[in-house]
């Protein structure tokens, strides 16, 4: 069963229990054993590595009921490790419709491979609300985005930083905590290595040319217009 991929202004939203079907691995709801992950991924890899132009993955699982930790480490953990070697190049993931003991099992995944993914966790009533629209009108569940996984003490700050902000520049990091420039830039690259944030350069204007890094929330939620 083959899977249709929708891009809207650089933002595809993929249905987890599509992925689920289209792996063949059965009709249930549930993604349990590392056999279903095997099979879920290989339908989302060809997705994130496919035509389209897509930056940013959005992975609904507001209809999926169980997520095990093997089926957890077998999808998730090995998409974003694999993000992170950057063999996917300039993308990144997100997780939405996340309750909270899909997020348990998911989050001891990735810690025990010190990765990190941005989420939307949601519960029962966030998820009977309507969604709400993102960028170029995109549907996305209500909910509280939230780092899951591991990250240390440093790149914590400075990711709470650039989402409070939403959009940031090493140069103005470095006034907030009166950091050199050279240790501000390291802490976005880092970030930005991680596929926790989007990066991309805009004009001065005194001349040539800054990184300016932007949350994916701030990134997803722009919307219409």
């Amino acid at each position: 069963m083959a899977m249709d991929l929708v891009v809207i202004d650089m933002i595809a939203a993929i249905k987890a229990e599509k992925a689920l079907a289209a792996g063949g691995v059965g009709t249930a709801r549930d993604l349990v054993t590392r056999t279903t992950g095997e099979a879920v991924r290989g339908v989302l890899e060809k997705q994130v590595t496919g035509p389209g132009g897509a930056m940013v993955f959005l992975l609904d699982f507001g209809r999926i009921g169980i997520i095990d930790y093997s089926c957890a480490d077998e999808v998730i953990a090995k998409i974003v490790s694999r993000l992170v070697s950057n063999e996917y190049g300039d993308r990144y993931l997100v997780l939405m419709g996340l309750n909270e003991n899909q997020k348990e099992n998911i989050e001891v995944a990735l810690e025990r491979k010190d990765l990190s993914v941005m989420a939307i966790v949601s519960d029962a009533a966030a998820l009977s609300l309507p969604p709400l629209k993102g960028r170029g009108g995109i549907k996305i569940p209500q909910g509280r985005w939230q780092r899951i996984g591991s990250l240390n003490p440093y790149l914590t700050q400075t990711l709470n930083i650039v989402t409070e902000r939403g959009r940031i520049s090493a140069k103005e990091l470095g006034e907030m905590l009166k950091l050199e420039i050279n240790a501000s830039s390291t802490r976005l690259i880092n970030l930005h290595k991680k596929h926790l944030v989007v990066r991309a350069d805009e004009p001065l204007k005194e001349g040539g040319r800054q990184f300016l890094y932007e949350s994916l929330e701030h990134f997803v939620m722009k919307g219409e217009g």
